[in-house]
């Protein structure tokens, strides 16, 4: 099965980061105030990085290892 890595712009110009292996149904989710405690006051949310992993454990180290970068790096991996 395979997971995403994803990034979303919230309303406030913050950034989340999470994983999902359904990446349309946890967008649509975080929109209605369902996804995830941080961003239920900060909707809507826009998706605006993706990226595949192999498997639930590749994709936790990444989102971890996103997690840690300053905002501007995450900036950087959203450009094409």
């Amino acid at each position: 099965m395979s997971y995403f890595v994803y990034i979303l712009k919230c309303a406030d110009d913050t950034l989340y980061t999470g994983i999902t292996n359904d990446l349309e149904s946890r967008v649509a989710a975080h929109n209605r105030g369902k996804g995830a405690k941080y961003t239920c006051g900060r909707i809507p949310v826009a998706l605006v990085y993706k990226e595949s992993c192999d498997n639930k454990s590749d994709a936790l180290k990444r989102e971890a290892q996103i997690k840690k970068m300053e905002r501007a790096k995450k900036l950087k991996l959203m450009m094409p």
